[in-house]
């Protein structure tokens, strides 16, 4: 028999902006290489280990294949195989029986939609839950802060291509690591660096060597809003604000240089950690240099003051002008570049019920919420370890009386509560069009394999849970053909059609904009309703701008928990991230009489978790470092990050609050490592 490997194209959907295009290697049916397509903006052949290894996903002795039934203890992980028929008709009874008993709004769809497509998050599955009267999720975990900034202040502006960071002078990267979640803008830092720019980057962990970047800031977690008003008081002292450019472009400005007038270099020095002579750098080179622009990352957000220093942040291009040149301005989500009017779909269908912010989950399954939510519906997620305060949601998913059903690829930590697990394809086995938010492509996925045992797709179940529910209208009876062009319809790129064409065969459409890219005041413009700049935008509440610093409780190190180059979110954590280490600074592990490799208890009120130390300078001192995305068995007892992470929300967007986790840490004896969380 004669084997004949072919070459399928396809768009990677991971929560990234890059959005890659694929080029997939499949022999007599199986995935055998991911490897990146060189006909894309920023791809240019290659792609992350993590993409790469993709198929061992695909493939893995966790991936759920067929529809099951929990028989055993919530948490157990123990299951029955049922047929997709008996699934649905159980979800619509209980879901029915839910409905009599408590109301619509005890039923909570909780999802994310990070590493998905146009069709797989917030097409039919909207518009079922919507149908169904359930309550409706506020998606905090990440963005929301930054969106209502973003959406504020520039209306989603276009941003500086990543391609056009080789021609800036000066390039601030805060707030992200694109060594890890935005790899392909790494060679374009490398190559503007050798043209001879100033790289600066403000993050409390090291991840550039100083061959990479000429400054690097170490701010304390959740400091970085002083350190930006202090640059912008020394901009007005010096008469350096661009007076003319704000006059005719912004408003706002007076709460701004208020706030600023408060945070002299040496206060702000003092909050941060961080040396004065740093922030002085910053603000003199970024004023000096043209083009300047500003990687912005949602890094910044994670903690009480997240939206206000977005906002301090995006607002400094304006204040000194650095707009309208290439390579000039500022790169935070290019989504915007592309608009998806739902309308043309499905009209403008109503879903008044209440709003559940998704990061309290705990208090919201263990609270006195009424009606309290008795049918709990989870996709494209896994709260169990990437939701705040884990030990709450954990309590809140063994309750006997919530139903729950996971529909997912994997045996995750959440699925093994699961009532009813159903199976999901991964990208590599449906259709789906997937939009970038920061290269400037719209990507289509198409299947390289079929799907595997009896998994599907989220369009084909919603639209199953519609039908059994017995509704009639149109969008339930859609086929995969047939969504795929109503998105294409309802889609422009910067004004442009989209083509459904180009999707279905899984390649990518540019946008069209006037020149090869978009440059920001000069052909790319803000998209608020009057077309201003807004500096001080209705998001940042009645005290706009204003610092609250974290009280440390008695526990005086600060915890964050940054992605890697083996997981962004929890997505492959079934095979991706054995072990969870903690990485803490020399001098904080010496304080406490910890050794590289020993076992430590990391603990605060709200709980522990218990695995072994790296001690390292990349880390600043008094900040710890405990990844975020592991799954429960990669510590030694069944915690990571989220277990002591604070449910509380930031006012701008209700965004979680990952970054003021504060904590201590103990050494352990070995003997001492089966503690429980």
């Amino acid at each position: 028999m004669i084997r004949t490997a072919k070459i399928v194209h396809t768009t990677c959907v991971m929560d990234c902006p890059d959005t890659c295009a694929l080029e997939v290697v499949v022999d007599d049916g199986r995935i055998q290489r991911i490897g990146g397509a060189q006909d894309h903006p920023t791809t240019n052949g290659f792609i992350c280990d993590k993409v790469s290894r993709f198929a061992r996903r695909v493939y893995h002795g966790d991936r759920l294949l067929y529809p099951m039934r929990r028989r055993g203890p919530k948490g157990a992980g123990e299951f029955v195989r049922i047929s997709w028929v008996e699934a649905m008709a159980e979800i619509t009874s209980r879901f029915r029986e839910i409905i009599r008993g408590w109301g619509s709004e005890a039923i909570l769809p909780y999802h994310y939609g990070g590493s998905n497509g146009l069709l797989s998050d917030g097409w039919i599955d909207a518009f079922y839950f919507a149908r169904l009267g359930a309550s409706r999720l506020a998606r905090t975990l990440c963005a929301a802060p930054t969106t209502e900034v973003a959406m504020g202040m520039y209306g989603k502006m276009p941003g500086v291509a990543f391609e056009d960071y080789r021609y800036a002078k000066f390039i601030l990267i805060c707030g992200a690591n694109p060594k890890v979640s935005n790899i392909h803008l790494v060679p374009f830092l490398r190559q503007a660096k050798r043209n001879g720019a100033f790289v600066a980057v403000v993050d409390p962990l090291k991840n550039f060597s100083s061959h990479d970047v000429d400054l690097h800031v170490p701010v304390f977690p959740g400091a970085d809003l002083p350190v930006a008003l202090a640059m912008i008081r020394i901009w007005k002292e010096a008469g350096r604000l661009d007076r003319d450019f704000l006059r005719q472009h912004a408003d706002g400005l007076g709460p701004l240089l208020e706030e600023a007038h408060a945070w002299p270099v040496e206060r702000a020095a003092q909050e941060a950690r961080v040396a004065p002579q740093d922030i002085r750098i910053l603000a003199e080179v970024y004023a000096e240099s043209t083009p300047a622009v500003i990687r912005c990352g949602w890094g910044l957000e994670r903690n009480r003051n997240g939206g206000q220093a977005i906002a301090a942040i995006l607002a400094m291009p304006a204040l000194l002008g650095k707009f309208g040149v290439r390579g000039g301005g500022y790169t935070l989500s290019n989504s915007g570049a592309a608009k998806l009017d739902t309308t043309k779909i499905f009209g403008d269908y109503a879903w008044p019920t209440r709003m559940i912010n998704m990061t309290q989950l705990g208090e919201v399954l263990n609270g006195d919420l009424q009606p309290p939510i008795k049918g709990l519906f989870v996709y494209n997620c896994n709260p169990a370890v990437t939701a705040p305060h884990q030990n709450a949601i954990l309590r809140g998913l063994a309750r006997e009386d919530l139903f729950t059903v996971v529909f997912e690829q994997v045996m995750t930590d959440t699925a093994k509560y699961a009532d009813i697990l159903l199976p999901a394809t991964t990208f590599l086995e449906h259709q789906d069009i997937r939009r970038a938010y920061g290269s400037y492509v719209v990507g289509g996925v198409q299947p390289v394999i079929p799907a595997l045992g009896e998994a599907k797709s989220n369009g084909e179940v919603f639209a199953a849970l519609g039908r059994a529910m017995g509704w009639q209208d149109e969008p339930f009876f859609w086929d995969t053909h047939t969504s795929m062009q109503k998105v294409a319809d309802a889609l422009t790129l910067h004004g442009r059609p989209a083509s459904a064409g180009i999707f279905t065969a899984g390649e990518t459409q540019p946008y069209d904009f006037p020149g090869p890219t978009p440059i920001q005041f000069k052909t790319a413009f803000p998209q608020t309703p009057d077309g201003k700049i807004h500096l001080t935008p209705p998001a940042l509440g009645s005290s706009p701008f204003h610092y609250r610093p974290v009280k440390s409780d008695g526990f005086p190190l600060a915890m964050i928990s940054p992605a890697t180059s083996k997981m962004i979110t929890s997505t492959l954590g079934e095979f991706n991230f054995p072990e969870l280490w903690l990485t803490l600074h020399p001098r904080d592990a010496s304080a406490r009489g910890i050794a590289e490799g020993d076992t430590v208890r990391v603990f605060n009120g709200l709980g522990e978790v218990i695995c072994r130390a790296r001690v390292s300078e990349r880390v600043r001192e008094s900040v710890v470092s405990l990844p975020k995305g592991a799954w429960r068995k990669s510590s030694m007892n069944g915690r990571t990050s989220t277990a002591l992470c604070p449910a509380d929300v930031n006012e701008v967007g209700g965004g979680a609050c990952y970054n003021d986790a504060r904590v201590d840490v103990e050494k352990l004896k070995t003997t001492d490592s089966s503690c429980s969380g």
